[in-house]
């Protein structure tokens, strides 16, 4: 764990998001130093501490009953278990959104209305408070109330059109990424509008409503797809690893197995060709600009295979690291955690923790020590870098400390518990 002072350490935020989109913004505002209290509901949790297998381990190696999926978007957090549905819960989020700066909330437009709990009413309250809602279709259009999910926002986007191998190839069709990559995204924009929006607090001393909606997300992270689209009316399709605008810019067959090339100009293609052995090719009229090279992909790559076959994947990398032409193993996740930069980096994270199983009654039990393991930060600042203060939280695991900061006593505590409140 570190102490050293970091970016946000100023700002506190209220996070009743769960899942994935919303908990990862504010698990990058608690990296940064935001002191983050996650309120869950009682004896239920967050969905994703349920979604497994896999599950963490104990101290003995032995399944718990806390998935792995949560600690993914809940570290330096504290959390805190309690039931807004109750009139007493709902006046102690209130007065949490008192004091805080950022409240982040992904639920049902309209959800936290019933409760008091919408925007305009916390506002009323706290004038500087910065309010976030992660919905799937936004607070406007005829979707507005649909629940959203990433992977329907995935295929109403367009994005798993572009994702697979095309009609007719073995695997042809429509293809999810393998990761809630639109949640990620949106989790990472909502971070930016907050901190635009804590900016904008700075000049005019107020806060805002920010309206983040994973359907937008998905449109906007089309990119280069949805410009091509836009503005020649051309519909893109699926066409496996290979590049819609650039080649030779695919996965290639080896000695032994595979290696991505990414040719992204006309001299790194000349270098490869010379490396290879090859340097008629890019003399070949066919294949002089990237241009020709796309139109004529189906010659060039013919061309390639047998030569790309002839040397292994590590044989092509150190053959080509030191000219300047990208190229690459694909790895699967072990291999990827095991490689000499992602570990120079530091990008796995080992955090002690007393327990990791949920419950109040895990929270007092010292003598199950366990590690988890995250992704650090890739935020590198070098004054203000993310810091570690606290593995991703037990259910209800600072119930008692954040309550005792609004000013309960335990006697309060308590009966708000035996009541079903917290």
């Amino acid at each position: 764990m570190t102490t050293q002072q970091a970016a946000l350490s100023h700002l506190k935020v209220l996070d009743l998001s769960r899942v994935l989109a919303g908990p990862w913004c504010t698990q990058m505002l608690a990296d940064l130093g935001a002191d983050v209290i996650k309120v869950e509901r009682p004896g239920a949790g967050d969905d994703t501490r349920h979604w497994g297998p896999p599950f963490l381990k104990d101290a003995d190696g032995n399944d718990t009953t806390e998935a792995t999926y949560f600690t993914a978007c809940n570290r330096n957090k504290r959390a805190i278990t309690l039931d807004m549905a109750q009139p007493e819960g709902q006046a102690l989020i209130r007065r949490m959104a008192a004091q805080s700066d950022i409240l982040v909330e992904n639920f049902k437009v309209g959800g936290l209305q019933h409760y008091g709990l919408d925007y305009e009413s916390l506002k009323a309250i706290n004038p500087r408070l910065i309010y976030c809602s992660v919905t799937g279709f936004g607070q406007t259009g005829p979707y507005a109330e649909r629940a959203g999910y990433d992977l329907m926002i995935q295929a109403m986007s367009g994005l798993m059109s572009i994702t697979g191998h095309a009609d007719g190839e073995p695997g042809g069709g429509p293809m999810r990424m393998g990761v809630a990559l639109i949640d990620v995204l949106t989790g990472i924009y909502a971070c930016s509008a907050i901190l635009a929006a804590v900016e904008a607090r700075h000049t005019t001393g107020a806060g805002q409503h920010i309206d983040m909606a994973l359907l937008d997300v998905g449109m906007a992270v089309l990119a280069n797809q949805a410009a091509g689209f836009l503005n020649t009316g051309q519909v893109p399709q699926r066409q496996g690893n290979t590049h819609p605008s650039l080649a030779p810019y695919q996965t290639f067959d080896t000695l032994d197995g595979s290696m991505l090339l990414a040719i992204g100009n006309d001299g790194q293609f000349t270098r490869f060709c010379e490396a290879a052995g090859q340097p008629e090719w890019a003399q070949d009229e066919r294949f002089r600009s990237n241009t020709l090279r796309v139109k004529n992909r189906e010659a060039l790559v013919a061309l390639m295979l047998p030569v790309t076959r002839t040397r292994s994947t590590l044989e092509w990398t150190q053959l080509l690291e030191d000219k300047a032409v990208p190229c690459g193993p694909i790895n699967d996740m072990a291999q990827a955690f095991a490689d000499p930069q992602v570990q120079a980096r530091g990008l796995v994270l080992k955090q002690p923790v007393a327990q990791v199983v949920s419950g109040q009654e895990a929270i007092n039990n010292q003598a199950n020590q366990a590690v988890i393991n995250t992704v650090a930060s890739p935020l590198r600042l070098t004054a203000t870098p993310p810091v570690l203060h606290r593995p991703p939280p037990s259910m209800g695991e600072h119930t008692d400390e954040v309550l005792a900061e609004l000013g309960l006593d335990t006697a309060q505590i308590a009966r708000l518990r035996s009541a079903g409140v917290v």
